[in-house]
């Protein structure tokens, strides 16, 4: 393994290996009392080191498996020469869990303890408890703590793909509500003016006309109201550019009844079959009316998708003498309109809010739900006196 991929606890862990392998090798050697027994503990140490400079040994694991394969044979030898090796089957234990696959590791570790076991039996050492239990509590300690710490890495490197998750899906919700924040701010800056600099500045138009018709024939302030009724007029359709362009995006490109149209084909592969009609003559709508119109239809059919389970849906926009309506039914589960929290907790837009928004231009809401039933849901607002018809407006839509 390259030491630059490892983290600090197995920096750290190999290096208390190499320690702990010197130090028995040595401590082998000098209590072997014999030059074969020098000899084999040297050559066993030389074939551990080469592990650590040979980079066929870090970047292969098929080269890892031959030199501890090697390492191994040598450690045998030492063990048939001098019992002092026995000890050297702590590190090795390590080695083999470290290196090798969990099916391998494990019966490469009891025949490790296994071989130290035999080997201090074979050069005729007394029986006695401590020579089972010596080489077996090793591999035990061994075998908890490196597959201990693997348990633990990998349990690590999960937390941290979830906190990654996390910290992405929190980008995107931050990101999703400052474009919700923006789109409703510049829905409330349109209405704001619509309401206040618009029909002030239409109102002041009317007035001028009134004036300039009460003025007499060669009036000397004739021009002069003439003048400001032409300012006030710009002024206007200024004012109601700055109305056009901070409508809602779906509303930018094209009508209420073609926004609306489009907001069918929202539903999904999933959801309802979602009709659109229009009845009556469309007339051209204050701003206002038709981001609140909209809205409410995108908060309704959001709810019929969601919550209702229902096959078909229908949208209807309705322009009738005095009023526009908007009705949204579906042939879903229903409910009862009673028992609706207060508060839109799932996401939703919410009846209570659609009912608000609904009633500030003046206009009513109602629902009509039964359970097993389906829903129906109706905006009715009042026309603006003097409506004028939409520009290429058609008759019913699909």
């Amino acid at each position: 393994m390259d030491p630059r991929s490892l983290t600090p606890a197995l920096r750290a862990l190999r290096l208390c290996v190499h320690l702990l392998m010197a130090g028995l090798l040595a401590l082998a050697a000098l209590r072997a009392h014999s030059v074969a027994g020098v000899v084999a503990a040297v050559a066993c140490g030389g074939v551990y080191a080469a592990g650590s400079l040979l980079p066929s040994v870090r970047s292969s694991r098929r080269g890892a498996a031959l030199w501890l394969g090697a390492l191994c044979l040598s450690w045998l030898v030492l063990l048939w020469v001098t019992p002092e090796g026995l000890w050297i089957a702590f590190p090795l234990y390590f080695l083999q869990l470290h290196l090798l696959p969990v099916r391998w590791s494990l019966p490469a570790v009891a025949l490790t303890a296994g071989a130290a076991i035999l080997s201090y039996v074979g050069h005729g050492a007394a029986l006695n408890p401590g020579v089972f239990i010596g080489p077996l509590l090793g591999a035990a300690v061994a075998v908890a703590t490196v597959l201990g710490y693997q348990a633990l890495y990998r349990e690590s490197e999960r937390r941290k793909l979830l906190i990654d998750e996390l910290i992405a899906t929190r980008a995107e919700l931050a990101a999703a509500e400052r474009h919700a924040g923006t789109l409703a701010e510049r829905e409330r800056l349109a209405r704001e003016i619509h309401d206040t600099l618009a029909q002030g500045l239409s109102s002041i138009q009317l007035l001028l006309r009134a004036a300039e018709r009460a003025l007499p024939d060669g009036s000397p302030a004739a021009g002069h109201i003439e003048e400001a009724r032409r300012a006030a007029q710009d002024n206007l359709a200024e004012a109601r550019r700055f109305v056009r362009a901070l409508t809602p995006p779906d509303l930018e490109h094209g009508s209420l009844a073609g926004a609306l149209e489009r907001l069918c084909g929202t539903a999904g592969p999933t959801g309802p079959r979602v009709r659109f009609s229009v009845s009556g003559t469309p007339v051209e709508l204050p701003t206002p009316y038709e981001v609140a119109l909209l809205r409410i239809a995108q908060s309704a059919l959001a709810n019929t998708v969601r919550h209702a389970g229902a096959e078909r849906a229908e949208i209807t926009l309705s322009f009738m003498g005095g009023s526009v309506t908007l009705d949204v039914v579906d042939d879903g589960k229903g409910f009862e309109p009673g028992a609706v929290r207060p508060s839109s907790a799932e996401g939703g837009f919410g009846l209570p809010a659609m009912r608000s928004r609904a009633e500030s231009l003046g206009g009513s809401f109602t629902v009509e739900s039964a359970p097993g039933q389906g829903a129906a849901v109706a905006v009715s607002l009042p026309l603006p006196t003097a409506p004028t018809p939409s520009p290429g407006a058609g008759g019913p839509g699909p």
